[in-house]
């Protein structure tokens, strides 16, 4: 075989498996949407209940023991971790 024919029948080959692949992955976007709608519309997703508002207590305020255990860890860490 000839140089000119031997790449040319490796082009075709090439652009055969190419066009395989798009046409393969095009099939593949068309159907996968169109069962996207199918499952939407036979089985929709329930309306999600509305969350009920959380009763007003006023503003928050810290709870000082919190405030005192929070602030004696990052004391500690802050002596243990000096750089």
């Amino acid at each position: 075989m000839q140089d000119p024919q031997l790449l040319n029948e490796g082009l075709a080959l090439m652009g055969l498996g190419m066009g395989f692949v798009f046409v393969f992955l095009t099939v593949l976007v068309i159907v996968t949407t169109l069962m996207s709608r199918v499952i939407g519309r036979f089985f929709p997703e329930p309306a999600a209940a509305a969350a009920p508002a959380p009763a007003s207590r006023g503003p928050a305020v810290p709870d000082e023991d919190l405030t005192a255990a929070i602030s004696a860890a990052i004391h500690r860490y802050r002596r243990e971790h000096r750089r």
